[in-house]
């Protein structure tokens, strides 16, 4: 099978589940999609209605390069880029229309929710409720601004931003930890190790969070992986002002794009940097170099999701591989993907059967 595809799928609905309280159907969409006879037992509108979504939030993502490399000259008067940059922004205002209702239905429940009663546990409940009354913080800062609550544009920035950061870029990073460790088997041997200790063979209790913190060695897989093949191979940062960039000077708001990959594969930080060896994260007292590693960024703007990205990688990896065994169908395929604001598993054929 096709595995990449599946991934996609999941870490969508969870996200969207995590962050709005709202279940998401896109596996099941792609199980009917798949299926001839058996469909899932689910409502085909609502199936339909979240796989519309969720495929409008993708190709947002995967369009944006157009606004930050075709100038807005070519954008207005070249049909084909204006085309191109007409349909991402019908496409962000349905994205936008979704995303209000969603916000006009929770503020609803928590309206007619009374206060002494509790409310659900998602991120969306817990922003709207922030600075108001049902804040356990509230009347402790006097600064009003600060305290404010907010409002539905900044609640829609604040959702939008978790979908698109804690989707593609979990999924894909389990697509290519598959690939590596099929190529590496004494990597893949150590993590297997690791998990039947901490298992014990029993395939089907839930993850605690005592054993996550148990997975040093998938944590480290992780974090190989994403050192050696970048999902977000660069980022982009503005000027404020003038400033001195590798010996030449430049304007303010000139557009600096980070190099990732770059940084990732420099010798002045990796001892080997072009071997793939998960083996150096657990050698102890090891720590990068400041800002040499940089799978979520760095700085003020570092991803806020980081320790739950961790997490669902952790979590994936025991939950598949304490039950399955899975490899590639060719090893000698070269990894399939394309780039844009991420580099995306595109396939990744594999065979699946359980283990012992």
């Amino acid at each position: 099978m096709d595995i990449s595809p599946w991934f996609n799928q999941f870490t969508n609905d969870m996200i969207i589940t995590l962050l709005t309280g709202e279940r998401s159907y896109t596996m099941a969409g792609y199980f009917n999609e798949l299926s001839d006879d058996e469909k899932a037992e689910r409502p085909s509108a609502l199936v339909d209605e979240t796989v519309k979504f969720v495929h409008a939030i993708r190709k947002h993502l995967m369009g944006l390069l157009i606004f930050q490399f075709v100038s807005p000259f070519l954008r207005h008067y070249f049909p084909y880029f204006k085309n191109k940059s007409d349909d991402i922004i019908q496409n962000i205002e349905f994205i936008n229309q979704r995303m209000d209702a969603i916000i006009k239905r929770r503020r609803q429940e928590i309206e007619n929710t009374p206060l002494d009663k509790p409310l659900q546990n998602d991120m969306l409940t817990s922003i709207i409720t922030a600075n108001t009354p049902r804040d356990i913080n509230y009347n402790k800062i006097n600064d009003k601004e600060v305290m404010r609550p907010m409002t539905d544009p900044e609640l829609r920035g604040i959702i939008f931003d978790g979908i698109i950061n804690g989707t593609d870029t979990t999924a894909n990073t389990i697509s290519f930890i598959i690939y590596y460790l099929a190529h590496y088997p004494d990597v893949k041997k150590k993590m297997l190790n690791e998990i039947d200790r901490i298992f014990q063979d029993d395939k089907t209790r839930p993850i605690t969070e005592n054993d996550i913190h148990n997975l040093k060695y998938c944590e480290a897989i992780v974090k190989e992986v994403s050192r050696i093949f970048s999902i977000v191979n660069s980022l982009p940062r503005c000027l404020e002002k003038p400033d001195e960039i590798g010996g030449y000077q430049w304007p303010a708001e000139t557009i600096i794009r980070i190099n990732i990959d770059a940084i990732h594969h420099n010798e002045e930080y990796w001892e080997e940097p072009d071997k793939f060896n998960p083996d150096r994260w657990i050698v102890e007292g090891f720590e990068p170099k400041k800002n040499s590693f940089i799978m979520f960024g760095g700085g003020l703007r570092v991803c806020p999701g980081r320790k739950l990205a961790m997490i669902e990688l952790v979590c994936l990896m025991a939950l598949l591989f304490r039950k399955y065994e899975i490899d590639l169908i060719d090893k000698e395929a070269p990894l399939k993907t394309e780039s844009g604001v991420l580099t995306a598993c595109t396939e990744l054929l594999v065979e699946i059967k359980l283990r012992n």
